[in-house]
């Protein structure tokens, strides 16, 4: 497995998510098999969207790790200072208006309701 890793990210480096995860090689190989088939196969979405993607879920999520993992890979990958402090503050912004939606108790607006195919 982790020959497939280091083939695929093009790195020797098998960082501590994988080396944790190898306690149970059935975990590690279906975790690794997501992870590859989202992240490192071509989408609709460039690899550097998704790294973004994934600092701003992992962020949210409290995950510190993941997002200093992901932060890295979106730098190799070429986010710049300023694309990364962009990144944080719309992160920051949504948590804050999410916030105050929820509190408020805010209801969707027909006119963004996907059931009703807006």
């Amino acid at each position: 497995m982790f020959d497939d890793i280091r083939t695929t990210r093009k790195s020797d480096f098998i960082n501590n998510m994988w080396l944790y995860l190898a306690f149970d090689p059935a975990l590690l190989e279906n975790t690794w098999a997501e992870v590859k088939a989202v992240m490192a196969t071509p989408s609709a979405l460039d690899p550097l969207v998704k790294e973004m993607l994934y600092i701003a879920v992992s962020v949210t999520n409290g995950c510190s790790y993941c997002a200093h993992s992901h932060t890295a890979a979106a730098k190799a990958k070429g986010m710049t200072t300023e694309q990364h402090a962009d990144l944080m503050r719309i992160i920051a912004l949504a948590a804050k208006t999410n916030q105050l939606a929820v509190a408020l108790q805010v209801p969707v607006d027909a006119a963004f309701d996907a059931d009703r195919g807006a």
